[in-house]
């Protein structure tokens, strides 16, 4: 139980300590990583969506048995986020510094199954 805690816990708090940044930094993005950003609305819409499981990464580490129900969803913000982004970089449009996400991402994917399979009943 202790590493299925460890492990939500450790991926809400990094999760949170990324994103939360993206709120005022959307014409530095556009910069970075060009075209600027043509339509906010997606771009903050994504930042909402992934700061809300953020949040719930930090509830299932309160209580990993009880919220077990929830690591495949945990798990599905995940695997296709990665899936997607190195999709995108095979087609070049995706600069490589931007795959960093991919290496964060697919190895929590990972560490929720393990943690997934470690709070077995």
């Amino acid at each position: 139980m202790r590493f299925a805690r460890l492990v939500f816990m450790v991926a809400g708090i990094l999760g949170l300590l990324i994103l939360l940044p993206g709120f005022f930094t959307i014409d530095m993005v556009g910069r970075q990583f060009p075209p600027a950003v043509t339509h906010p609305d997606f771009y903050y819409g994504f930042l909402c969506v992934a700061v809300a499981w953020q949040i719930a990464f930090l509830v299932i580490a309160t209580d990993p048995a009880r919220y077990r129900p929830l690591m495949p969803a945990a798990m599905l913000e995940k695997f296709p986020y990665v899936a997607m982004l190195l999709i995108l970089f095979l087609r070049g449009q995706l600069a490589f510094p931007q795959l960093t996400a991919v290496a964060i991402d697919g190895t929590l994917g990972i560490l929720f199954v393990a943690a997934y399979l470690k709070t077995r009943e």
